[in-house]
């Protein structure tokens, strides 16, 4: 029951993740965002997440686990509640980014819960077999849910669903969670201040860029304080004596090659599910239900994936599932970019979702296990919240540069497109184009789909980057094969 309660947490925030994505053409509709600006979206709850998930696995050690976590949930709750209720872009914006601090108070300390419910072995590796199926397969599931509300019912309701399943993991927390031993220390605010702002401003570099271009005055002012920002919040975590990333979790070689391989699957895996979203809805014209369905194989997979990975983990250590894992993501993406106007979901889609998805379901059970390997439990909370924040931090940092390409490439088809459709349109179409400035199908459709193959040679490109760090970083000891197997090994120091 511990397990369930944990697992439900963590679906509730990843599923949130992509729940919305299913009703971004709607939400575009209703709210007015433009197509690079509608990725604000997602972003609001990434970079809040992400930013402030070092923060939340820090709270949780030093206030007990169990009591953040129920006030994570809560806060989850109520944020879900005012983006329902949003009127106008920018309360919806602030309300997902509201979220994202909830998401952030719970999610490190449901992971960390995991490390101190269960013991170390076999009985742990099936915990994190879960939650790892969990964390990559919310996604799908997450964009199966908003197809049926949105279908049903209309956008708000991808986020008033989270207010009944909050409020029952709230409940449930104190009957079947035990609160964890409290570890005395202080909070680093500074530092989340300043990783959080930093990310931001990179992010709105990036997508600003999409718009506006590189040259532009704002573009290369964000960029400028982005790095001033994270070069201040590096500095600060060097002298502080309770920092909110110890640095020292980096000098490990393995945990250190985990969070690189992490950054880059979470780039490519957003990055799959946003346009691929954007795909099935305006160019194959699935109904929102049709795209939920359409995402269905891929937890299924997923799970597969997960479930074979940490079976037999414990005999091949997770190295070779890190490797092959990467591999299988890169040649799903590749064989995305190959998706045009004439593309079919059976014939274009649905073969190089299942590859990516096998492959990203042995990532993400192998990567949490090495995430937490050998780390002092006193510490597991700041180790649990950096692996979420570089997923996190990974999936909007390379859903910004995918949106980048993706602009890009959207102008340059477009600049092809428009006197094609000039040439072939009636007045009525050239006047409604002199006022919107939007193409109509057939000709959007070209442009959109240039775009997506853009995108995902980049997505690609993050995962093959994913697969070097894997062979390059990556070396199993035997005692960690021993820990594995559920033997004593050399505990952590």
């Amino acid at each position: 029951m511990a397990l369930l309660v944990i697992a439900a947490c963590q679906l509730m925030v990843v599923l949130d993740i992509t729940i919305v994505n299913i009703a971004l053409p709607h939400i575009q509709r209703s709210l007015d965002f433009s197509t690079t600006s509608l990725s604000w979206v997602v972003n609001a709850y990434t970079l809040t997440f992400g930013g402030l998930l070092l923060l939340g696995g820090r709270a949780g050690d030093i206030l007990g686990r169990r009591r953040v976590f129920v006030f994570g949930v809560l806060l989850f709750v109520f944020a879900s509640l005012l983006g329902g209720l949003a009127q106008n872009a920018g309360q919806l914006l602030a309300a997902r980014a509201l979220q994202g601090m909830g998401g952030a108070i719970a999610s490190p300390t449901s992971l960390a819960l995991i490390s101190t419910t269960f013991r170390e072995g076999p009985e742990r590796n099936r915990a994190f077999g879960v939650f790892a199926a969990v964390s990559a397969g919310g996604g799908a599931i997450g964009l199966l849910a908003g197809g049926v509300l949105v279908e049903w019912l209309n956008w708000r309701w991808v986020l008033f669903v989270n207010i009944p399943i909050g409020i029952l993991i709230a409940l449930a927390t104190p009957r079947w969670i035990k609160e964890s031993e409290r570890h005395p220390g202080r909070f680093d605010i500074t530092g989340a201040l300043l990783s959080t702002v930093g990310m931001v401003l990179l992010v709105y570099g990036f997508i600003r860029a999409a718009q506006d271009g590189w040259r532009d005055a704002l573009t290369l002012v964000s960029f400028g304080a982005a790095v001033v920002a994270l070069t201040a919040f590096v500095l600060v975590e060097r002298r502080s004596r309770q920092p909110i990333t110890p640095l020292h979790m980096f000098a490990d070689r393995n945990r250190a090659g985990t969070y690189g391989i992490m950054l880059c699957l979470a780039a490519a895996m957003f990055g799959m599910f946003f346009f691929l979203t954007l795909f099935v809805q305006n160019v194959l014209d699935f109904s929102p239900l049709q795209a939920g369905l359409a995402f269905l194989p891929v937890s299924a997979v997923i799970a597969i994936g997960a479930g074979l990975t940490s079976r037999f983990l414990p005999v091949y250590g997770p190295k070779p599932f890190m490797v092959v894992g990467g591999i299988l993501a890169a040649v799903g993406l590749a064989w995305l970019t190959l998706t045009d106007v004439h593309s079919t979901y059976a014939g274009s889609v649905l073969g190089p979702m299942l590859v990516f998805s096998l492959g990203m379901g042995m990532e993400f059970v192998s990567l949490t296990l090495m995430a937490l390997s050998n780390v002092p439990v006193r510490e597991t909370g700041a180790a649990s919240g950096l692996l979420n924040a570089t997923q996190q931090v990974g999936g909007s940092l390379g859903l910004s540069i995918l949106v980048t390409m993706f602009g890009t490439a959207n102008s340059n088809e477009a600049e092809k497109q428009i006197p094609r459709f000039l040439r072939q349109a009636t007045p009525v179409e050239r006047e409604r184009f002199q006022r919107t400035g939007e193409l109509p199908p057939p000709w959007s459709d070209e442009v959109l789909t240039a775009g997506v193959s853009a995108a995902f040679i980049m997505a690609a490109v993050f995962a093959v980057l994913a697969a070097l760090i894997a062979v390059v970083a990556i070396q199993v000891r035997p005692s960690d094969l021993q820990r594995l197997q559920g033997g004593a090994g050399p505990g952590p120091g």
